[in-house]
């Protein structure tokens, strides 16, 4: 394996692809996983706390499985099982006839995830030290949310069509096998990424505590994480409200996914500069969805669902790159599998605060969430100011923040 900057573009691209035929399964049957529990007799109170609790597995699990990647640096293992267990979970919904075996299959795939993340964000990182934390990371998000951008959009073609949730489930099972093919194929290509990425020279640093800049960066991210209203409930909002038909809500996800997208290119570029600065703009733009989704109706509910994609994609591209500039190397896949635990716990708490809410007021969740994102913006600030007290960041000379 040659160690070039094109080599590592190729196997970011690689890495993408994968991502990409992923997405199209579980971003498929995200879109449809709130209103298909409500054909099964759940409400909105268990929807929001399901929702949580698949992205708190699934974000606990990564301290577990970050720290086995730095002890037996096996990425492409760990990436392997994750997978497979992420994906196959999809199809098998189309089986379920109880909210509660619908429920286990949610969580049954985030914990899927969870498993694969740590390690594969290892390697992320390893190649896009060559060309940009921010570019690396925000190329492997676009092409991430092509994915989640079309398998929506399947999922509403096949509603349309035969107006049956389990077929829309069973059709996901194509790009589910296609993307584990894929896996399996870049790992013959690019067995050992770890040399995209030279060995940091401060080795007594790996055994040393985190620094504090990384602790308020955990914070920064637990606040935006808690604000966040997953798609389950704004699309179970949109169906009860009757602002969208059940064909027409994975459309207004699909939409808010190829937004994502383009952001995470956008503001991947940017973080290269601009550092954790480039997160704010992200957090306004999830702040600011919360009231046009949950109080306007059709067309201000789909603005507010572009500015939710927006957001996102400004977080998703800068989050886990930040982290590759804060933590030594030999210690990066704890320091992914602390910061997603505490994401995810936030997430999951945030989650179901929301349900909760929700059965009582609409506007208490838009207070909720904005709140909760707002508070994420000094952690932010200092994070920057601090900056330079970070061991072994090698920033990039054209950063204006660190």
């Amino acid at each position: 394996m040659s160690v070039t900057r094109q080599s590592a573009v190729r196997f970011i691209v690689s890495l993408g692809m994968i991502s990409l035929l992923a997405d199209v399964t579980y971003e498929g049957a995200r879109s449809i996983n709130g209103p298909f529990m409500a054909t099964l007799g759940a409400g909105a109170a268990v929807i929001g706390i399901v929702s949580g609790l698949g992205e708190l597995v699934g974000y606990v699990l990564r301290l577990i499985s970050g720290a086995a990647a730095d002890r037996t640096r096996r990425y492409w293992a760990l990436t392997i099982a994750g997978y497979c267990v992420n994906l196959l979970a999809v199809p098998l919904m189309a089986f379920t006839h109880d909210w509660i075996a619908a429920a286990c299959l949610i969580v049954l795939e985030r914990a899927g995830k969870a498993v694969r993340t740590p390690a594969r964000d290892v390697m992320l990182s390893q190649a896009s030290k060559i060309i940009g934390r921010g570019w690396g990371f925000g190329l492997h998000e676009a092409m991430d949310q092509l994915g989640a951008f079309t398998g929506p959009l399947l999922v509403a073609y096949v509603l349309r069509e035969q107006h049956l949730y389990p077929r829309a489930y069973g059709v996901l099972a194509v790009p589910a096998v296609l993307g584990i093919a894929t896996l399996l194929t870049a790992r013959l290509f690019y067995p050992d990424p770890s040399r995209f990425e030279e060995k940091p020279a401060q080795t007594a640093l790996h055994d040393g505590p985190f620094p504090r800049t990384f602790w308020l960066y955990v914070i920064a991210a637990g606040c935006i994480a808690a604000g966040i209203v997953d798609f389950p409930l704004i699309a179970y909002h949109f169906v009860q409200a009757h602002i969208t038909t059940p064909a027409e809500t994975p459309v207004f996800y699909s939409m808010a996914m190829g937004v994502e997208g383009l952001a995470a290119l956008v503001f991947g570029r940017l973080f290269d500069r601009l550092g954790v600065l480039s997160l704010l703009a992200g957090v306004l733009l999830l702040a600011l969805s919360n009231p046009l989704v949950f109080l306007g109706s059709f067309w201000i509910a789909l603005a507010g669902m572009l500015c939710w994609g927006a957001g996102a994609g400004a977080i998703n591209a800068s989050l886990r790159a930040e982290i590759a500039e804060l933590v030594p190397t030999a210690r990066r896949g704890t320091a992914y599998g602390i910061f997603n635990t505490v994401y995810g716990l936030l997430w999951f708490l945030g989650s179901a605060a929301a349900g909760f809410l929700y059965g009582r007021s609409v506007l208490a969740v838009v207070v909720f969430a904005v709140a909760l994102q707002a508070a994420a913006i000094p952690f932010l600030l200092a994070v920057r100011t601090r900056g330079a007290e970070v061991p072994d960041k090698h920033v990039p000379p054209t950063r204006g923040s660190a």
